[in-house]
């Protein structure tokens, strides 16, 4: 399937028209050799007046002939586009870069100023991209609008190569009053990996004119995913972006849904194959809901997006007038969740927008996922053992230190009595509640528990913050007045703090509490905690709060709507934290 799609896509792009000054050799399946079987060839490109454009693809040249194309270039100063993919099938890789070369050389000479800069399907590798380097720098690229090389095999080191020719020509350029405003950039199946991926980042960050960028099949992972995200942040103009075959993961799908939001023209997304999964699915669902109001397609397909994911992304495409198709096909939905998909989508009177859903994997099976989780608890278990055993390797010093905790909460009358003479009591400390909380420990904080809480919390990992949440909210007692109002004061202060920092990744808050609360699987294998009800009553309270977004009450009820064992013994507070959900949904 991907493999098809990188066909297609180089398969559109070739067929650009240049309505005047094009000499084509395109598709004659002919092999030159030499100088003398380009010799007609050659008189052509002499004899040719104004010559824009040619066309060698699909033939295959030798040195000895690409060198006799290249005299002719030489004085075709009014030259632009080089579509010169498919061009060396048969031919050793040894004799590539020096084509190339040549190649390249003659239009440095003649003065020309490239927009198109064809290479695909070469094969050439990292060698390959050094017969272009010279070419990348000079001025004959200053104007290059379009560079593709899909399908040419550069690896790592071909990727960093080409960012750097990238980089030198963007600072030559600007140099010169007239900065490398490159438009489309097309390398796919060329296992760039994350260390390619990362080093083009940072020419693409710097050039900021991209319109379109496809990368797929690369090997890259979320560092790479990720550094690719940051830089398209600072392409305001870009409209496809497509990284169909790579590894998102969770940490990769957050980071590019960040990068999402800062784009208003983008039309087309295609992270299919890209494994998002479901908590990455939500980040791009909000991402779609706040912005991006020229969307065309949306392709999250294999994802193992799970059904309410699914939903959420659905929900997220209302009022897309210019969408055109929402592909969510291979993904683990089940027969019901295809069911409740296509009706939401029909609801929104975009059915015949949904793609085919005929790949579709199945709900997850829930017994291998606990499996799993076993034998991370077995590891988690064993590193502990490891660590312990280290601990006593130390010394009795070091184990009087990192006992230190366990004596305070077991011995506290003792500990005071030595570290404190008795008249002075011992300040509260915010840690200790968080490590074991207690609503007794909870209340000797006193009236500065809600500072001393946003002293402690670092609000900037959102994680962090949702368990924090979980740890305060644990103790809520909607019975005991003092104690529901200490913990409600300490929630609203964190939560308002971290809500009001521009940088704070909400949609990454809303997916960690899922994920602790046993609702949303994880890659990272969390072991969710045991639910009580004061975690839903706390969060009831929350979302009626002015600094809640109102964008997380529709994750946050499709989760709530579902029967899960680990919300059965609270289901008084769940059904009302439904209720305030459905009142608080931005269409009420």
């Amino acid at each position: 399937m991907a493999t098809d799609d990188v066909a297609q896509l180089a398969d559109s792009l070739a067929k650009t028209q240049v309505t005047e000054g094009e000499l084509s050799y395109k598709g004659q399946g002919r092999k030159f050799d030499n100088a003398q079987s380009v010799e007609e060839m050659v008189k052509e490109i002499q004899e040719f007046k104004g010559l824009q454009a040619l066309r060698l693809e699909g033939n295959t040249y030798g040195v000895e002939a690409a060198q006799a194309i290249a005299k002719a270039l030489e004085t075709k100063s009014e030259f632009k586009y080089c579509y010169w993919s498919d061009m060396f099938t048969g031919r050793l890789r040894s004799e590539i870069p020096p084509a190339l070369n040549s190649l390249g050389a003659a239009l440095m000479t003649a003065g020309a100023r490239l927009t198109v800069l064809d290479l695909s399907d070469n094969a050439f590798g990292p060698d390959g991209v050094k017969g272009i380097e010279k070419l990348l720098k000079s001025t004959a690229c200053h104007t290059l609008q379009e560079l593709r090389l899909n399908n040419c095999g550069m690896g790592i080191g071909g990727g960093k190569i080409l960012a750097a020719a990238l980089t030198e020509c963007y600072k030559q350029s600007s140099a010169q009053g007239t900065p490398l405003g490159l438009k489309v950039f097309i390398a796919g199946r060329n296992r760039l990996e994350n260390d390619g991926a990362t080093a083009l980042a940072q020419a693409f960050q710097l050039m900021g004119s991209l319109e379109e960028v496809h990368v797929p099949q690369n090997g890259i992972n979320h560092p790479g995913v990720t550094a690719l995200a940051t830089a398209m942040q600072h392409n305001p103009q870009l409209r496809v972006l497509n990284l169909n075959d790579n590894t998102f993961t969770k940490k990769g799908a957050i980071a590019m849904a960040q990068a999402l939001k800062h784009l208003r023209s983008v039309q087309v997304i295609n992270f299919g194959d890209c494994l998002v999964r479901s908590e990455g699915a939500i980040a791009i669902a909000e991402a779609v809901t706040e912005g991006l109001p020229i969307l065309k397609e949306l392709n999250l397909s294999f994802g193992e997006i799970t059904g309410e994911a699914a939903l959420l992304v659905a929900q997220s495409v209302e009022g897309k007038a210019t969408l055109e198709k929402l592909d969510l096909n291979g993904n683990c939905l089940g027969e019901e969740g295809c069911d409740d998909l296509r009706e939401v989508m029909d609801g929104l009177n975009m059915g015949d927008l949904l793609g085919s859903l005929s790949d579709d994997e199945g709900e997850p099976e829930e017994e291998i996922d606990e499996d799993e989780e076993e034998e991370e608890e077995d590891d988690e278990d064993a590193e502990e053992e490891d660590d312990e055993d280290d601990e006593e390797e130390e010394g009795d010093e070091d184990e009087e230190e990192n006992d230190e905790d366990d004596v305070e909460e077991e011995e506290d009358s003792s500990v005071n009595q030595v570290s404190s003479p008795p008249s002075v009591p011992r300040s509260p400390d915010a840690a200790s509640f968080l490590c074991f909380p207690s609503p007794d420990k909870l209340l000797k904080l006193g009236t500065k528990r809600a500072l001393l809480f946003e002293q402690q919390v670092d609000v900037a990992d959102a994680g962090k913050t949702a368990e924090a949440f979980l740890k305060i909210s644990s103790v809520y007692n909607e019975e005991d007045e003092q104690v529901k109002s200490a913990v409600l004061d300490s929630i609203d202060a964190i939560l308002r703090k971290a809500f009001a920092s521009p940088s704070f990744q909400g949609y990454n808050f809303v997916s960690s509490l899922l994920v602790m609360l046993g609702l949303l699987k994880s890659e990272d294998k969390v072991k969710p905690v045991h639910v009580v009800p004061g975690h839903l009553q706390a969060l009831e309270y929350v979302v009626r709060q002015d600094y809640f977004p109102q964008d997380h009450i529709a994750v946050l009820e499709a989760f709530m709507s579902r029967h899960v064992q680990a919300l059965e013994s609270c289901s008084s507070a769940r059904n009302i934290l439904k209720s305030t959900l459905e009142h608080f949904r931005p269409e009420n």
